[in-house]
């Protein structure tokens, strides 16, 4: 029977258990995560089951960081989630949100779009330090997602994106995340992807500003290859800011239905 060690492929007799496989390759793991889940009480193994066993503070090596950061996925997301080509337009508030996440699953490639730098008003709500104050967003991003995942292949394009470079910026992605505050570049982008790039998936985002309900905020698929985050109505504005919570909360509906169109799972 074949089971997997630390993404590994381990042979092993029929009824074996997990706590066999600790005590015989890892004594001293304090965490036993079987199939996404850490177990307590010991369990017998199934074909291709995932095993991972992890000691509390230790360093692993590098061969083994990927197996151990993925431990808590869910059986069957890593291979596909690993091939996958993002392009993420725009690193503000939702863009440096979905793009953490994104790496923290490890998708394969991301492409990160922007023209502008850290700006002190930034950090109210998107992911970057006070150290990246005056660094452009592409560089700020690149450095914080080698320091989460560094299996990720990252990619940077210091450019403003209108109508006349979107195609070839975005030429080899599978999924192109729309993350800018300005609603002109927002249709920009959208409509050029409809019409110009049909075999790509567009998800974007509209309506995210102030502190309305979190539950105000949707995931709506418009179309087979467009999907739209938000409540569509909060626009940023004088007396509406953009705060870390709810932008927070639509970038990662963005993130999670990047993740469910890599998964195959089409409807909202």
């Amino acid at each position: 029977m074949k089971i997997f060690l630390n993404e590994r492929p381990l042979d092993v007799k029929d009824g074996t258990t997990a706590f066999e496989i600790k005590n015989k390759f890892k004594r001293d793991a304090d965490i036993v995560v079987l199939n996404g889940f850490i177990i307590s009480e010991d369990t017998v193994l199934k074909q291709n089951d995932k095993l991972t066993l992890i000691k509390r503070g230790e360093i692993p090596s590098k061969d083994e960081l990927e197996a151990l950061m993925i431990a808590r996925h869910t059986p069957g997301v890593h291979e596909k989630v690993k091939k996958a080509k993002v392009g993420i337009a725009g690193l503000g508030g939702l863009g440096s949100n979905v793009a953490i996440s994104l790496a923290r699953i490890g998708v394969g490639k991301l492409l990160l779009v922007d023209f502008d730098i850290v700006e002190p008003s930034n950090l109210n709500r998107q992911q970057y330090f006070v150290k990246h104050i005056g660094m452009a967003k592409t560089d700020a991003m690149k450095e914080l997602i080698s320091l989460i995942n560094p299996f990720i292949k990252v990619e940077t394009e210091k450019v403003y994106i209108d109508e006349n470079n979107i195609e070839d910026i975005f030429d080899d992605v599978d999924i192109i995340v729309e993350a800018f505050d300005n609603p002109k570049a927002k249709a920009t982008l959208i409509n050029t992807v409809l019409k110009r790039m049909p075999n790509k998936t567009i998800v974007a985002a509209s309506g995210v500003a102030g502190y309305f309900s979190n539950n105000a905020i949707v995931t709506k698929k418009i179309r087979e290859n467009f999907y739209l985050i938000g409540d569509e109505v909060s626009e940023a504005k004088p007396g509406c800011g953009l705060m870390a919570p709810r932008v927070s909360i639509a970038a990662n509906h963005q993130a999670n239905t990047v993740l469910r169109i890599i998964m195959g799972e089409r409807e909202v």
